[in-house]
């Protein structure tokens, strides 16, 4: 009889308390990141303070990840 591996189930919804999980996991991750020394050296590298005034420490941290995600890959 052949080895299989069994299909991948189709992923459900997520549930609320998962949401709020997330949301809790998000934010601890944005807190850590916010405080390393790679993402304050990236932030003085951008001269974030003043071109990006009023960008919110979430964006500020996803273009911090989309940025070294993208060095990463290349």
């Amino acid at each position: 009889m052949a080895n299989y591996l069994p299909l991948a189930e189709e992923p459900q919804a997520a549930e609320p308390i998962e949401l709020c999980e997330d949301s809790e996991i998000w934010g601890s991750l944005k807190s850590a990141i916010g405080a390393s020394s790679g993402f304050q050296r990236w932030q003085l590298e951008l001269n974030f303070e003043r071109q990006q005034q009023n960008a919110t420490i979430d964006q500020q941290v996803r273009s911090y990840l989309r940025e070294t995600l993208e060095t990463l890959a290349y």
